[in-house]
C-alpha cells in the first residue's frame, strides 16, 4: 500500500434531508443535550448553511450556520466521537468560515458550553475570542450551565 492510499479522502457537502439518519447516529452520542432531527431539518427548510464531512465515503462530521445581516452564528459544529482529536473539527470549521466570508459576514459567532474546554482551545486556535459568558443558557443534567460566547472578525 503506497502513501496516497492511506491519506484520508474527504469532501464537504451540503447538508441534506437525507443526511439526518446518520447526523442523527453521531448526534446523541456525543451531546448530552442534543439537536433533535426537527433542529436539522428546520435549519435545512429555512435555507441555512449546512454542510457535511466526508471521509472515504462516510459520513463524520457536520455543521450548521445561520446568517444574520452581515453576521454568521455557527450553530453546531459536530464530529463524529471515533474520529474526534484527528484535525477534522479544525478543518471542518475553517471549512464554515469559508462559508461565512463567501456570504460576506463580517464577524462570525457562537456559544458552546462552559466545560466543553477541547472545543474552546479549538476555537481560541483559530481565533475566536471570548466575549461574554450566558449564564444558565444550555440544560444540563443537573440544571443549566453557562456557555461561553465567542466571536471571530473575518
Amino acid at each position: 500500500m503506497n502513501a496516497a492510499q492511506l491519506k484520508p479522502q474527504y469532501q464537504f457537502e451540503p447538508m441534506q434531508m437525507g443526511d439526518l439518519d446518520v447526523v442523527m447516529q453521531i448526534e446523541p452520542a456525543i451531546y448530552s443535550h442534543p439537536w433533535t432531527r426537527g433542529n436539522f431539518s428546520d435549519s435545512l427548510k429555512s435555507g441555512y448553511p449546512a454542510y457535511v464531512l466526508w471521509c472515504n465515503k462516510e459520513i463524520i462530521g457536520y455543521a450548521v450556520m445561520m446568517m444574520v445581516l452581515d453576521e454568521a452564528h455557527l450553530l453546531n459544529l459536530s464530529i463524529a466521537k471515533q474520529h474526534q482529536k484527528q484535525g477534522w473539527g479544525h478543518l471542518l470549521l475553517a471549512h464554515m468560515i469559508g462559508v461565512a466570508q463567501s456570504e460576506q459576514a463580517a464577524n462570525m459567532f457562537l456559544e458552546v458550553r462552559q466545560s466543553n474546554v477541547s472545543a474552546i482551545a479549538l476555537y481560541e486556535r483559530v481565533g475566536f475570542n471570548e466575549m461574554s459568558i450566558r449564564r444558565n443558557y444550555y440544560p444540563a443534567h443537573h440544571g443549566r450551565e453557562d456557555a461561553v460566547l465567542m466571536g471571530l472578525a473575518l
